[in-house]
């Protein structure tokens, strides 16, 4: 482990394939944590899981993985399941159960930990818009993964407290440069696009980077973009140039699209809380 210390908050589920009869703890904060853990810096997640037996089950995969919880809690309710199935390697999402996190609240000693750390990762899903004004005014360091959302007030407002900003952006790839150029106007010193097969850029106020896909034998794209993240941010910490980083995140993702779970040796388990009755009905909705 080096000196540096990296906290993740934000959103935590249950990934359900009731097809499948296969389960694992993750979410897009806790994916990013792990990752990132594994590269040698030492992580802290912030944030509230539910009561339930899948939040136990949430609070002893991060204890294996040997994540800072003591920042992490658990609150009277469900834990948030999402419902996925499978196009071939590709995860599709068919319905999302938020559970406590709809409710979620921030300490102000949960954001004042989370901001004496050298970085502050989180997405939308972890509902931390409402704070970033204070982790930054606190002088933390912001990444913050997007993903597929690009436009509204949300974005627009919280784009001027984060540092580097990453976007999904596969089947958008003739307007990417442009997104990126926009976005970083806001605020963020660096701007991210992944292009899922056709590689990644990045808009860093003065030029563009490229960097094309890396040759990988996908089982499952659940976790790449998380991995990418985790890769990019553990060498832009170390100062890395952004070439270097974007060629870092794209390694660790091409690792991680290899196994079926969000990270390398994740425990897959038969769902804990998850049944096909539950199955049935997300089924009924999909779009």
């Amino acid at each position: 482990m080096t000196d540096l210390r990296v906290a993740a908050i934000g959103d935590n589920c249950i990934d359900v394939y009731p097809s499948l009869g296969k389960a694992y703890p993750t979410g897009n904060a806790v994916d990013f944590a792990v990752n990132i853990h594994r590269l040698g810096i030492a992580t802290s997640m912030v944030g509230t899981t539910g009561n339930d037996l899948n939040g136990e089950w949430m609070v002893e995969a991060l204890t294996r993985e040997g994540l800072d919880l003591g920042h992490f809690v658990m609150a009277d309710g469900a834990t948030a399941v999402a419902y996925l199935d499978m196009d071939g390697q590709e995860c599709l999402h068919v319905r999302y159960e938020e559970g406590v996190l709809s409710e979620v609240r921030y300490t102000d000693h949960q954001i004042s930990f989370a901001a004496s750390h050298d970085l502050v990762h989180s997405t939308p899903w972890g509902h931390v818009d409402p704070y970033l004004a204070r982790l930054k005014s606190r002088g933390a360091l912001l990444s913050f993964d997007y993903s597929f959302k690009i436009d509204g007030p949300g974005v627009k407002a919280s784009l001027p407290y984060v540092d580097y900003a990453f976007f999904s952006l596969r089947g958008r790839e003739a307007e990417a440069e442009d997104v990126l150029r926009a976005m970083a106007q806001s605020g963020p010193r660096v701007a991210v696009g992944t292009l899922g097969p056709r590689g990644s850029l990045a808009w860093d106020g003065t030029r563009l980077h490229r960097q094309g896909s890396i040759s990988a034998q996908v089982v499952n794209t659940v976790g790449g973009g998380d991995s990418f993240i985790a890769g990019f941010m553990n060498a832009a910490l170390r100062g890395d140039p952004v070439d270097d980083c974007l060629d870092a995140g794209a390694r660790v993702a091409a690792r991680v699209v290899g196994v079926f779970g969000p990270w390398e040796g994740a425990h897959i388990e038969r769902p804990r809380i998850g049944t096909l009755d539950e199955w049935s009905e997300a089924q009924q909705v999909r779009p």
